[in-house]
């Protein structure tokens, strides 16, 4: 049977960061919002003003840009928190009224968002893009963790469905009490991500031979991303590697970066890239090296993976989902450190199985489009926007 498109519809998409901020949800809401448009939907893109940036409102074709207040992160400068905007949020859907909202942060912004759109009765899913319950141990913010905790499931259960990157992490917010999960998963620009893109110019600027291998790390520098095991598998390394030359480049920013400066000096920094420069350092590189625990996906894995890259993580996020270990890539048990670097040194050493690894993960990266996400994330719209939800009888203010 033959599935016609569904007709345009008018969908709001709320969210505290947007391209062209780098990280993970940026880059996925940019993603969604492109696939949407190419769909002839319409979208009311709801987030802070950035940077420079005014509050107002910007209208392109088929894109609504609604710009609202916004305080800094502390510790990320160049992320905000959205103020609560409910009654700007009011006068808009009353005007241009959406079938369906979709929130993909849980912040001020967010919890407004949800707060209106329940009282007017308009349909609303969310995603779950960032484990914050997660963060609260890396921050010293233990006390935290519960209240926390009861906020994000009582914001995702007032929502119709919860979107997540993987099925690890539906697995969790399962267990933590998150109902009405769906599985929405992440696509890589497999052109963009090439191993064509492989520049020596490059290598020779991080002083890499022809045969010397290359550790790339990309991410944020924060201190829930682990970077300890950065550091301690680089020394291991170091202390018992005879042959091939080694070198450790990173690429990114955040509040760990001078820390990490001190203690990896002979790291080559690059600070953050994005574009044809990220996707030539990818490509540039020989081992992807990524000890974070605390991905709800994890986007660098498939992009490291369609680079062509041997990638050595731990068993979660987009690296159960996609990688087959000694095959695809290398995974540890999470936490188990000592895997971690054992599988690393591994493959430092074995030329013959680092390059079947980075034939095959490029294969299993070219089966993850972004279309098929975006026609999933469509699907979710939809079925949200034939549904009308009871009107909310007592939202908690904030």
């Amino acid at each position: 049977m033959i599935t016609l498109p569904s007709p345009g519809r008018r969908f709001a998409l709320v969210t505290e960061t947007y391209p062209p901020q780098i990280n993970g949800v940026a880059n996925t809401l940019g993603q969604l919002c492109r696939g949407l448009l190419a769909r002839q939907h319409q979208l009311q893109l709801i987030r802070p003003a950035m940077g420079d940036e005014q509050p107002g409102s910007n209208r392109q074709d088929n894109l609504h840009e609604r710009r609202v207040r916004g305080l800094p992160i502390p510790g990320y400068s160049n992320l905000q928190w959205g103020l609560p905007a409910g009654r700007a949020l009011a006068r808009l859907w009353r005007k241009e009224r959406p079938d369906a909202v979709y929130l993909a942060t849980e912040g001020p912004l967010g919890w407004s968002a949800l707060r209106t759109a329940r009282r007017m009765g308009i349909p609303v899913i969310s995603g779950f893009h960032t484990n914050f319950q997660q963060y609260s141990d890396h921050f010293h913010l233990g006390l935290l963790h519960e209240p926390a905790m009861r906020y994000l499931r009582w914001f995702h259960n007032q929502t119709l469905t919860t979107l997540v990157a993987s099925n690890t992490q539906q697995r969790e917010l399962s267990r933590l009490g998150l109902h009405n999960l769906g599985l929405l998963g992440r696509g890589v620009d497999c052109e963009r991500f090439h191993p064509t893109h492989r520049d020596c110019e490059l290598r020779a600027e991080w002083g890499a031979g022809k045969d010397d291998l290359v550790l790339l790390h990309v991410g944020r520098l924060s201190p829930e991303k682990n970077p300890d095991l950065l550091v301690a598998a680089w020394e291991q390394l170091k202390a018992s590697s005879g042959s091939p030359q080694l070198h450790l480049v990173i690429v990114g920013d955040g509040p760990a970066q001078d820390d990490l400066r001190k203690r990896l000096p002979d790291a080559i920094f690059t600070g953050p890239l994005t574009g044809a420069p990220l996707a030539r350092a990818y490509a540039s590189a020989d081992i992807f090296v990524f000890p974070s625990l605390t991905e709800t996906f994890g986007n660098v894995v498939t992009e490291a993976m369609a680079s062509g890259l041997a990638v050595c993580a731990f068993d979660t996020a987009a690296a159960h989902q996609h990688i087959q270990d000694r095959y695809s890539g290398s995974l540890a048990p999470p936490a188990h450190d000592r895997v971690f670097i054992e599988n690393l040194r591994w493959l430092t050493a074995d030329q013959e199985g680092r390059r079947s690894i980075r034939l095959h993960a490029r294969h299993r990266a070219c089966q993850l489009d972004w279309s098929s996400v975006v026609a999933r994330f469509e699907r979710y719209l939809v079925q949200a926007a034939g549904r009308q939800p009871a009107l909310a009888q007592a939202v908690p203010s904030k």
